[in-house]
């Protein structure tokens, strides 16, 4: 299988605060789509962004006016979705907020990079169809998922110390 993955850095603060992070970034997506995947060839771009830009984006797409910390952005949602014989198959865009990731991974106790390799997984499996808010047989689904992904990159489970909160707030996925 063969990945294409453009990042742009949209805020410096992400390469000053975390000088791994297109590293991070290239492996999280290559083991969440080694997982689930089996294209010949697939692309995603990723936009490292701030929180401005991504309350932009929350509130044109969702409708939602306020910073997230990741969203993702299908390619393949339509069914008429175009494919061009011999090029990679575009799975989407994820973006991610610097000042938003940077506060929940400070506020929950975890490490940056961790932090920021499970909401890469997260928004990947999202371009995938992956949807933890349609029903909870398929949040437990993604959740199991990314857990299983996670361990292969040496990340802790992210739900395992907040679960009991992820309930009280009704839902299962933290990002």
């Amino acid at each position: 299988m063969t990945i294409q993955i453009d990042i742009a850095m949209e805020c410096p603060e992400w390469e000053q605060g975390m000088p791994e992070v297109e590293s991070l970034i290239r492996a999280a997506v290559r083991a969440t789509l080694g997982q689930v995947e089996e294209e010949e060839e697939l692309e995603i771009s990723v936009l490292l962004t701030n929180d401005d830009a991504l309350r932009r984006l929350n509130r044109d797409w969702r409708g939602q006016d306020k910073p997230t910390n990741v969203l993702s952005f299908a390619a393949l949602e339509e069914e008429g979705a175009p494919l061009v014989e011999g090029m990679p198959v575009m799975l989407g865009d994820v973006a991610l907020a610097w000042e938003t990731c940077v506060a929940e991974a400070t506020e929950q106790g975890k490490a940056l990079t961790d932090h920021v390799t499970h909401l890469m997984v997260h928004g990947t499996l999202h371009l995938l169809g992956y949807d933890h808010e349609a029903d909870e047989a398929e949040a437990q689904e993604m959740e199991q998922l990314e857990t299983a992904i996670l361990a292969g990159l040496g990340v802790k489970n992210p739900y395992a110390e907040s679960f009991e909160d992820n309930i009280a707030e009704g839902g299962r996925c933290g990002p």
